[in-house]
């Protein structure tokens, strides 16, 4: 259930419940679903069925899960659910450093982590805050339709950029790119929005990719090749800098 409290001393109490379908879903679906409906009038049932099973993938790609989400300030949860692709030292993006005459600071200049979490049309596409605080910037930027899994998709791909600061100063930054798939960028916030760490933020349709650039001194707590959950995932501790290794098995 939404908004329950639940712990790790069994506190709660966890059922399974069908995932609700995001409203993104009704267009595309009621009109797979219409055209299905037409070709069975018409007793093209080559047609009427694949249509028929277009109208299911499109409710299980908008589908909007519950997620528990761990209320711990120094952990950063992960904004997206997919397979971590890259993780790497690269330049913290000119749209979140840059003075954008808000008046409010943007990320620090210089190397940050970043760490990039590809989503298939298999995976849930509504991404979540992986902070609580206040939305500083929300920058779209226009661009290419690359496979998101290329490490150029970054900078050249259609993106958004998003700044999220919390009340002691502490700010991370993530980007919405869009995939070969993907067409849109749907965001759900606005700056000066207050957000709880694992609130909707936004969706990308069909296929994509969510770049997240940890703060100096914090390294990630997720592997390359892991698959994550988003809003539950825990990324990063923030001021941790602890080599993790595994095994893929």
């Amino acid at each position: 259930m939404a908004n329950e409290i639940l712990d790790n001393r069994g506190r709660g109490e966890a059922t399974w419940h069908w995932p609700r379908i995001h409203p993104e879903a009704h267009k595309f679906a009621a009109i797979a679903a219409v055209a299905s409906a037409a070709a069975a009038f018409f007793a093209w049932e080559t047609l009427a069925w694949p249509l028929g099973f277009l109208v299911l993938g499109i409710c299980a790609f908008f589908r909007d899960p519950v997620r528990v989400t761990p209320q711990e300030e120094r952990f950063i949860v992960a904004p997206a659910d997919g397979l971590v692709t890259l993780i790497q030292q690269v330049e913290a993006p000119r749209e979140l450093v840059i003075d954008d005459g808000s008046g409010t600071k943007g990320l620090a200049p210089g190397l940050v982590t970043r760490i990039s979490i590809f989503m298939s049309v298999f995976d849930v596409h509504i991404n979540r805050a992986p902070i609580g605080g206040t939305v500083r910037r929300v920058v779209y930027m226009p661009g290419k339709f690359m496979n998101a899994d290329l490490d150029k998709a970054s900078e050249e791909n259609e993106r958004q950029h998003i700044l999220i600061e919390r009340g002691d100063g502490v700010a991370i930054g993530f980007t919405q790119i869009a995939g070969l798939v993907a067409r849109r960028i749907v965001p759900f916030v606005k700056p000066g929005d207050m957000l709880a760490v694992g609130q909707r933020v936004g969706l990308i349709r069909f296929g994509s990719r969510v770049d997240v650039y940890l703060p100096a001194g914090t390294e990630p707590r997720v592997l390359l090749g892991q698959k994550i959950v988003a809003g539950e995932t825990v990324l990063a501790e923030l001021g941790q800098t602890l080599l993790i290794e595994g095994i893929s098995q």
